[in-house]
């Protein structure tokens, strides 16, 4: 009798595209295991490895663009990556390619991004090796810090689309494409839509020219960039945007740049996080021995300065101040009551 596992992969062989990324050819994971699974296919098992890993909680508690933000309303890392996720099934399941694929991808994209956003970022670039990005150390977290050391062991799709959504080398499936736009249109639009309500910019900033292009509201962007994607890539293996909305959208990203993202106001206290982070970091590498849990164990198999990278990495902006002020402030003396 035809399992449900089963049913769905013939229904990937027979309604999928041509070009997309089939859960039962998947090229296997780094260490192999026997498939069991009866209800679920390969990438929806990585999906759910993903979501239920630790990692993938403490997003929500990371920085989005604004730093620790009070605001019950600003985006976190966790509500960016559920934006990328919706997004990039949207264009997935409307190019008839692997939604389950897409998904997971989508969700483990930013799950090494360090506390403080790209300040956390750059501080590990200057502090432990320029090597170091958010995209790599994604990829470190699902092939070996997750579950103590053993990794979550996800297929090759999933890890390549992880490690590829930014930088200049590209994903290998249809689907690990999309990620990179899904990404960037998700970004684009919700740090707009943050930088408005914290005062910093208006809509009516945005230049005119792209705003006739893309649109004058979140909604209207966003439809107009994934429709674009979808016409510029359907039939065809590679994923694209069209050319006029692609400039527009390059176009606002660089506005952003200088309005929001290099903006003192959204900025003023990223100084004081890359001086916080610079100074946890040189601590622990003086002081590897402070490391706790699964960080002190690495230490017998990397070295302190690898570890330490890790650890810091994985903080959230919360823990990360908390530690901060457990080592260097001092606690109010009182005196017996």
């Amino acid at each position: 009798m035809e399992t449900i596992r089963e049913a769905t992969e013939r229904r990937e062989v027979e309604t999928l595209s041509e070009y997309a990324s089939l859960s039962s050819k998947t090229v296997g994971r780094e260490h192999p295991e026997e498939r069991y699974d009866s209800l679920r296919t390969e990438f929806q098992r990585d999906r759910d490895r993903i979501i239920h890993c630790q990692s993938f909680r403490r997003l929500m508690n990371k920085t989005q663009v604004f730093l620790a933000p009070l605001g019950d309303h600003y985006r976190t890392r966790l509500t960016h990556t559920l934006e990328v996720t919706q997004i990039a099934r949207t264009i997935a399941r409307s190019l008839h390619l692997n939604e389950d694929l897409a998904e997971a991808a989508a969700l483990g994209h930013d799950l090494g991004h360090t506390p403080f956003g790209h300040a956390g970022e750059t501080i590990m670039q200057e502090c432990f090796s320029p090597e170091f990005t958010h995209s790599r150390q994604s990829l470190r977290v699902v092939e070996k810090l997750e579950k103590d050391g053993l990794g979550l062991n996800l297929t090759y799709e999933v890890r390549d689309a992880i490690v590829n959504h930014t930088g200049s080398d590209r994903a290998s499936t249809p689907e690990g494409l999309i990620i990179r736009f899904a990404d960037r249109i998700a970004y684009i639009n919700h740090d707009i839509d943050d930088a408005c309500r914290a005062g910093i910019l208006t809509i009516e900033d945005i230049p005119s020219d792209i705003r006739e292009i893309l649109g004058d509201t979140h909604s209207g962007r966003i439809n107009t960039m994934v429709t674009s994607v979808i016409r510029a890539s359907e039939g065809q293996r590679d994923i694209q945007m069209e050319p006029h909305i692609q400039e527009a959208t390059d176009k606002l990203r660089a506005f952003l740049f200088e309005s929001v993202y290099r903006n003192p106001i959204a900025k003023g206290e990223e100084s004081k996080a890359k001086e916080m982070l610079a100074r946890l970091y040189h601590y622990y590498v003086k002081n590897p021995d402070k490391l706790t849990g699964f960080y002190k164990k690495e230490l017998d198999k990397e070295s302190p300065e690898r570890c330490v990278c890790d650890f810091i990495s994985g903080m959230t902006d919360r823990y990360a101040i908390e530690t901060y002020r457990r080592l260097f402030i001092p606690e109010v003396w009182r005196g017996p009551s």
